[in-house]
């Protein structure tokens, strides 16, 4: 069986491909270095991680961008023995524009070096890419209308002014006429376009609904690529709207695939929420998560899910008989030279200049403060797992208040926690604890302890354990057996989509990693000798 998530934690918008056995997924990573994620499966159930294509400035520069932003609903195809990638890099989130420059990568090779990248156009954003029978090649995306009153946190279906549709070639670029090819459902917010062909019909997948609970998957068809589409008899594919106990929520943007054999499936973008800490609400503090479901051709040449009605399955049957592979703890010393796979860094395109890896160490370079949309020292991995445990040792001397460095569960500039070494006047090395627990413009830093807590040593480990929606922070001495609570337990729905403004003004997911800043300019470094995320920890409060 396939268990969903497939992709668990931050992988939104899932845009799948097949060639020849192997199949890969590009998902979303917004304001993260570098872009784009690339999974391959071979049998739908186990994926790896093969490869981030956008790894450049030529190709991605996103220093400036706000939380959120950057890279949006990629589009991955195979045609003309290439690998073909559509992406958009999104200047803006809030107010009336969003300026959303769309580009074109290819390579011979999923995990080879992508050349510079074709400009496209601006007229909106999730670009995706057809290869038709004969060889055209299609570009479609949503067209953005600044006039609808579309801002971040309260989008508005006006906003979304259907999706366009215009010939391409990588000699001529955007040539013939330009046609807006579908306007969606009542349900608006109609984005995320996909097409693909079969018994004659040009089949059109789209996202609707927005981000958040009322998300969906539309399907139409038509006869001709240029319309008019017709809408499903269900309208749509998915969709977990008006199912509130439904273990998977915010189900929408996907896209067809069949196996070798001609089963067919589709991926989904999905959430699966819990309880606030009051118990009250929901929340999903593993972001949006890739899914996939089994569906069937049925007589009417409409595709349906394979057991019926909108809600997709927590265990799909794979194509195949396959052997689930065990989940490792993730555990790392730094001594392989280079960072391992599943960091990340933010925005910015020279690596360089935020961390260098050395004598088995991750230093990282003092920079702008949590808050910077421009050069920030952060260098994180994704939360995959509801319950999990992480741990790093710092070797640290700061000289003033203005320069720290620590662990850090972090969302987005205005949802973080984080436990920083410190230096304060009269004190020395200190340890601070301090929050912000709501987005700019309305957030503000939030310190938990009552001063902050002198430290003999440099050198401290540094631990966080999350458990569904609270989290605690502990720190030792490096070398010492016994750990030490620090501050109290925090609000880890903080760490969500759904904190903060809400889920339709930020989108991406959860984090947990090493953070330096140095707001003097002076690039003070931090060393960090090891980190280690382990999931489903037993908390063993008697032994601390």
């Amino acid at each position: 069986m396939i268990q969903n998530p497939i992709l668990p934690g931050f992988n939104a918008d899932p845009s799948i491909c097949r060639v020849g056995t192997d199949y890969y997924i590009a998902t979303s990573t917004f304001e993260w270095y570098p872009g784009v994620q690339i999974h391959k499966s071979t049998d739908l159930v186990n994926w790896e991680l093969v490869s981030r294509p956008l790894n450049r400035k030529a190709l991605l520069d996103m220093r400036g961008n706000p939380d959120s932003c950057g890279i949006w609903a990629p589009c991955l195809s195979y045609a003309d023995g290439k690998f073909w990638l559509v992406y958009t890099d999104v200047k803006r989130l809030d107010g009336a524009f969003k300026d959303a420059p769309n580009y074109i990568t290819c390579c011979e090779t999923i995990d080879g070096e992508w050349r510079d990248p074709w400009y496209i156009n601006s007229s909106g954003f999730d670009p995706s890419l057809f290869h038709d029978d004969d060889g055209r090649k299609y570009f479609m995306n949503m067209q953005w209308n600044h006039r609808g009153k579309g801002t971040g946190g309260n989008p508005k279906h006006a906003s979304f002014d259907g999706i366009l549709l215009q010939e391409w070639s990588p000699d001529k670029g955007l040539f013939g006429p330009v046609k807006n090819i579908y306007n969606g459902t009542e349900r608006g917010l109609t984005e995320a376009p996909h097409i693909f062909k079969r018994n004659g019909y040009y089949y059109l997948t789209t996202a609707e609904g927005g981000t958040g609970y009322e998300h969906a998957i539309t399907l139409a068809r038509s006869k001709d690529i240029w319309g008019p589409y017709e809408d499903h008899p269900q309208k749509y594919l998915m969709t977990t709207a008006g199912a509130p106990d439904h273990p998977i929520q915010r189900t929408g943007h996907g896209q067809y695939v069949e196996t070798p054999d001609g089963e067919v499936y589709h991926t989904f973008l999905m959430g699966r929420p819990i309880k606030g800490p009051n118990g009250e609400g929901r929340f999903c503090p593993l972001g949006r998560e890739t899914g996939i479901e089994k569906c069937v051709w049925r007589e009417d040449d409409w595709l349906y899910l394979e057991a019926g009605g909108l809600l997709p399955r927590t265990q799909v049957p794979a194509p195949s008989n396959v052997e689930k592979r065990a989940i490792a703890p993730s555990k790392t010393d730094f001594s392989q030279g280079s960072l391992p796979d599943e960091f990340q860094w933010l925005r910015h395109p020279e690596p360089e200049r935020l961390f260098r890896l050395e004598d088995n160490a991750l230093v990282l370079i003092g920079r702008e403060s949590a808050g910077s949309w421009f050069e920030q020292s952060l260098v994180a991995r994704r939360q995959e797992h509801l319950k999990y445990n992480a741990e790093t040792t710092l070797e640290f001397e700061p000289e003033n208040y203005q320069q720290a460095a620590g662990l850090t569960t972090y969302y987005n500039r205005g949802k973080f926690h984080i436990l920083l070494l410190t230096h304060e006047p009269d004190m020395g090395r200190a340890l601070t604890l301090m929050s912000c627990a709501g987005d700019y413009p309305d957030g503000a830093l939030t310190f938990w302890l009552e001063g902050p807590q002198a430290v003999k040593s440099a050198d401290i480990d540094m631990r966080v354990e999350v458990d569904h929606a609270s989290q605690q922070f502990f720190w030792r001495y490096k070398g010492d057996e016994k750990w030490h609570a620090i501050g109290p337990q925090l609000d880890a729905s903080i760490i969500s989509d759904e904190g903060g403004r809400g889920e339709h003004a930020s989108f991406t997911g959860g984090f947990v990693g090493m953070f330096a800043m140095d707001i003097t300019g002076g690039a003070k470094e931090a060393r960090f000798e090891r980190f280690s995320y382990v999931p489903d920890v037993q908390r063993r409060a008697a032994q601390r």
